[in-house]
């Protein structure tokens, strides 16, 4: 074993670790939660470890880093979640690889997936991203819908050609009443979540948590918890 498959493979080992503790802490199964391996600014090397190791959904937030990465691992039984704010002009090469897309949050980028998942004869599946720090009608700072605008949004994936709608994913806010409170943001995502289901009852998936937090997550009902550096190291250059 490598140098890195054996760092990966103990990081990995960490964090299956934590969240098998904290579904114990939930009174719920381990198996009631997904994770998802965050792989942005790490190379394809490290996304071939990983599935190796087991990992079978990973996620990128750029597609001038994903496309390429996704393209040289393709061979590899992996589910790829697109988790960035997305451009439409960057929709056809995100459809081209990704199998669900966690950051929907406007009709504009809907229209556009729909119309290239149709074209390409694919089925993407959608999150809506519920901005948590937005007013009723606004969008948050990183992107997302406000929780007035989610079910509008959800009608329109359901309808929508070529998109199956999953679910919510949030990010925990850094602003307004939930900065610092991520359990409480994560639990409100539970409550919207509940909301969303009566209406869309497939659409139960709930991705929140990532590794200063998936605990909090797994608390409140995650289904999907998005983790980087806690596996991978802290990553070079973001800022």
């Amino acid at each position: 074993m490598t140098e890195r498959k054996e760092q990966l493979a103990a990081n990995l080992a960490k964090v299956e670790r934590r969240i098998a503790d904290a579904c114990a802490a939930a009174g719920r199964e381990r198996e009631e939660v997904t994770l998802i391996l965050v792989t942005k600014t790490y190379p394809a090397s490290d996304v071939r470890i990983l599935s190796e190791l087991g990992v079978r959904h990973v996620a990128e937030n750029r597609d001038q880093d994903a496309a390429p990465k996704a393209a040289a691992c393709s061979d590899l039984s992996l589910s790829w979640h697109f988790v960035g704010q997305l451009q439409t002009n960057k929709v056809r090469s995100v459809v081209g690889y990704a199998d669900v897309v966690q950051s929907v949050d406007r009709s504009r980028l809907v229209t556009a997936l729909s119309k290239e998942a149709e074209r390409v004869g694919r089925e993407v599946g959608c999150l809506i991203q519920v901005a948590l720090d937005a007013g009723e009608s606004e969008r948050g700072e990183r992107g997302g819908v406000a929780p007035g605008g989610i079910a509008e949004l959800a009608d329109l994936v359901a309808g929508a050609p070529g998109l199956r709608l999953g679910g919510l994913m949030t990010v925990a806010p850094l602003t307004g009443e939930y900065a610092g409170r991520q359990r409480a943001a994560f639990e409100r995502l539970m409550d919207l979540s509940t909301d969303l289901r009566r209406t869309h009852p497939a659409a139960n998936m709930v991705s929140a948590g990532m590794s200063a937090d998936l605990e909090h997550a797994v608390a409140a009902g995650a289904t999907h918890v998005r983790v980087g550096s806690a596996v991978l190291g802290v990553r070079p250059g973001l800022g």
